[in-house]
């Protein structure tokens, strides 16, 4: 027996993107990689052998619609959860119903709309009925599943990643809505082509978005003679703002932040400034930002600009002082310095190197010329005998050992002629020439 609460009659005055929902995939926009002719997702659902399934992608691109397309497709009863009212014992309930509906063929879908907010525990009670094929769970998110959804729970799913639309495809939905009968087919609406491209273009791939931003406009729009006509001037009141998709605790953060760093170390400057503004208008903390480019100054620039670390440094402490919005402008210019630096990562793989030793090679004990001897026993003991002081030596270098012996000869530094950084490397040169000749 299906649940009618998802697909009960729509009322006139629900909202536009309700009202002219896809009701199969024929009217489906978008998701082409799976829907399209002879593709997996589309073969599943019309040959009714849907099993666990998550879909994952960003709002807005048919996750829900896809639920309900299922439902109507598929010759189960058809159950929605949502996170808010879904205590641990309802859904338990539940669960030992659909077990019951089973037993008699009959089977159960259970459709969990932004799966990502139910807790451990709420997603732990669903596991052992989709392990037993109980039950059919579909769930939705716009959060990575790797990270949100229980590991044993999300083995038994399959996942399909469903993409932002295309602009061709929100202007397919937007012309399309004009046409339904339960959108604006029956009322006589004016509005032109680069008014519909601006929509499309301020939903950033967000159906439910445009839909909504259409709706407002024709609520706003200049009625004359009962036809209702929209105007660049009155859309403008509804798309000055531009949301950005950007979850300062979720995988885009990660995802933003990588893309800089990369544009930074490519020394693409517009793209790094692009991906640096994504950051700033999601609410992003500017202190954040600037830990990264102090961090990317030393990782990706090193001696190569000995500067570089100041200005990340000086950035880092405008940001403190000044806050945003005011201190934009100073990440955008370390931003710019970093990305124009010359490149040079070999102090990174100096630390990396020197760790792997440390961590691979036995505890040698420090040299006795080089441990410190504030005692008279440890000096009696041989700690500091026979320690040279290169200031005192013509060339401040000596012949002393200071590298465990067992590691003796092992090379971490290993500079590159890049910028300021050949500078060291003749300089490393001239030192191990030295004790060459002197060793």
């Amino acid at each position: 027996m299906k649940q009618e609460s998802l697909f009960s009659n729509q009322p006139e005055n629900t909202p536009l993107a309700s009202r002219v929902r896809p009701q199969d995939l024929d009217q489906f926009v978008g998701q082409q990689h799976l829907l399209g002719p002879g593709k997996i997702l589309r073969e599943i659902i019309e040959n009714d052998q849907v099993s666990s399934m998550v879909f994952w992608g960003p709002p807005g691109v048919g996750k829900t619609t896809l639920a309900e397309i299922i439902a109507r497709k598929t010759q189960s009863s058809f159950l929605s959860f949502s996170a808010v009212d879904s205590s641990i014992s309802k859904i338990k309930k539940i669960m030992k119903q659909a077990e019951l509906d089973r037993e008699i063929g009959q089977r159960t879908i259970v459709f969990v709309d932004e799966i990502h907010r139910f807790n451990k525990a709420q997603q732990d009670a669903f596991l052992p009925y989709v392990e037993r094929g109980s039950i059919i769970l579909i769930g939705a998110t716009t959060e990575n599943p790797s990270f949100e959804i229980n590991s044993a729970l999300l083995s038994r799913c399959k996942v399909f990643v469903l993409k932002a639309l295309q602009q061709a495809d929100i202007i397919t939905l937007v012309e399309n809505a004009l046409q339904n009968s339960n959108g604006y087919g029956k009322q006589s609406i004016k509005i032109g082509d680069d008014e519909i491209q601006a929509i499309a273009n301020f939903a950033d791939g967000d159906a439910r978005m445009a839909l909504n931003t259409l709706e407002m406009a024709i609520l706003n729009g200049e009625k004359v003679d009962g036809a209702t006509t929209v105007t660049m001037d009155n859309l403008s009141q509804l798309i000055t703002k531009k949301f950005v998709l950007y979850d300062k605790n979720g995988e885009e953060h990660y995802n933003i932040i990588s893309a800089l760093h990369k544009s930074m170390r490519n020394s693409d400057t517009d793209a790094a400034i692009y991906w640096l503004s994504r950051m700033l208008e999601g609410g992003e903390d500017p202190l954040y930002i600037a830990r990264r480019l102090v961090r990317f100054a030393s990782e990706d620039v090193g001696l190569a600009d000995t500067n570089a670390l100041n200005v990340a440094i000086n950035v880092f402490q405008a940001c403190q002082f000044l806050g945003m919005p005011e201190c934009d402008i100073h990440l955008v210019e370390a931003v710019t310095y970093l990305s124009l630096a010359p490149k040079s990562n070999a102090i990174y793989k100096a630390r990396l190197a020197a760790a792997k030793d440390v961590k691979q090679t036995v505890n040698d004990p420090v040299p006795l010329q080089i441990r410190n001897a504030p005692t008279k026993l440890m000096k009696d003991l041989g700690y500091g005998k026979d320690y040279e002081l290169a200031h005192y030596a013509k060339d401040k270098l000596t012949t002393m050992k200071t590298m465990p012996p067992s590691l003796e000869g092992h090379e971490y530094y290993l500079p590159t002629t890049e910028g300021h950084e050949r500078r060291f490397k003749e300089r490393l040169a001239q030192i191990k020439a030295w004790h060459e000749q002197n060793g």
